[in-house]
């Protein structure tokens, strides 16, 4: 099967903030979506819903669909095509455990009928078989992760370092990373989700991918230029996030507000190293944050993230954002002292409460400088709008050349 490596000359080079050209059309009399499981509706399933906006006539696969009715409306009243796997005992809420067979799984799926396949892949979707005569664009959200640069914290956080149960568990990785190298020559043209993610595409997988940045809705996020005294955090409270480090760069700033909003398992660490200068709510529901991310001097951001939607959907409110300096918010927040850019942000490059908390005085000495409009425009390059014309006009031109 053609690859179709990435350089300046090839026609299906684009960035997510360059304008899409008009390419020649071919629509396929079949299409199929894959994506890895449907579970809840989150980042990865966001991105599903708004391929079936580009193609609302595709049929869609996944390992299981376990996604409750009252969250369903994102596919559209689709009928999910599953694996085996929805059948296995406990596989509603025991699903990931079914690791070892998901390669298996996901080959058992018969996509011989479509002339279009676009997976969305953070795991093992973009392990579809497909023939040469079929287009197969594989939209990747990260290689699995837990299996290549993450393995050995993986095996640190499962209590797997050690044993008969810790070699058991490093063969399997070794086989997942195996098949996952070896399903990537199965892809015609592979599209990361940030520039970031491109990076270990191309030291995982030897391929050259096409950035689409992935869809934030924006329009739920309105600019509000007025802000107040006070900053904010709201996350998941895992602890790849470090929000008790952000809460603990508070407790060396007294003179300076912190609203924090979320819940999750590191939430009694939270409230533990939290100040009186610090107001932790719990999980709001979406008016509420909204409210807060309107209202705010500055959103604080501490995780390393492939792409990050959070920082976007703040700036799309007018706040800027103080993020770690790697990952995807390099790509999401221009910071202070950029030549030739207007900031929204300011960056540390340290996940500690002392660099937090010197980039947020820095912030405070600069904060005129930044625009609420400048932010609110630079969150509309990641809208939706932007990630239908890019990834359509990138299949389109796919197309074209196949046929």
């Amino acid at each position: 099967m053609k690859r179709l490596a990435a350089h300046t000359s090839n026609p299906y080079l684009m960035t997510a903030t360059q304008t899409t050209q008009t390419a020649p059309t071919t629509r396929p009399r079949r299409v199929a979506l894959v994506h890895d499981w449907l579970v809840v509706y989150a980042g990865a399933e966001k991105v599903l819903e708004q391929m079936l906006e580009i193609w609302p006539e595709a049929d869609v696969f996944a390992l299981v669909d376990f996604v409750p009715e009252k969250d369903r409306a994102f596919l559209k009243g689709k009928k999910v095509i599953t694996t085996f796997i929805q059948k296995l005992p406990f596989a509603r809420t025991k699903y990931r455990a079914y690791l070892p067979v998901m390669p298996l799984a996901i080959e058992q799926l018969d996509l011989s009928g479509y002339d279009l396949v676009v997976s969305s892949s953070h795991a093992v979707a973009k392990g579809v078989l497909t023939s040469p005569s079929q287009v197969h664009v594989s939209y990747v959200h990260s290689p699995i992760r837990y299996a290549w640069d993450l393995q050995h914290q993986y095996l640190r956080e499962s209590g797997l370092t050690k044993g008969f149960k810790s070699f058991m568990a490093r063969a399997l990785l070794h086989y997942i990373r195996l098949w996952d190298l070896r399903t990537a020559n199965g892809v015609d043209v592979m599209v990361a989700n940030s520039k970031f993610v491109g990076k270990r595409i191309r030291k995982v997988y030897g391929r050259d991918a096409e950035v689409v940045y992935p869809p934030v809705d924006t329009t739920h996020f309105t600019l509000r230029p007025d802000k107040e005294e006070f900053y904010l955090t709201a996350s998941r409270m895992v602890p790849y996030k470090m929000i008790p480090a952000i809460v603990e760069a508070f407790a060396l700033m007294p003179d300076k507000k912190l609203v924090v909003i979320g819940d999750g398992p590191e939430m009694a660490r939270i409230r533990a190293v939290a100040g009186s200068n610090v107001q932790i709510l719990g999980h709001q529901p979406f008016a509420t944050l909204k409210d807060h991310m309107q209202r705010a001097k500055a959103f604080v951001f501490a995780a390393e993230e492939d792409f990050g939607i959070t920082p976007v959907e703040a700036q799309a409110c007018g706040t800027p954002v103080i993020a770690y300096g790697r990952g995807g918010a390099l790509e999401t927040v221009r910071g202070l002292g950029v030549v030739d850019a207007q900031a929204t942000g300011a960056f540390f490059y340290e996940q500690t409460p002392e660099a937090i908390a010197q980039a947020v005085r820095q912030f405070d000495e600069q904060a005129r400088s930044i625009s609420a409009i400048d932010c609110r425009a630079n969150a509309e390059k990641f809208s939706i709008d932007n990630f239908k014309r890019n990834l359509s006009g990138l299949v389109d031109r796919a197309l074209a050349t196949q046929y």
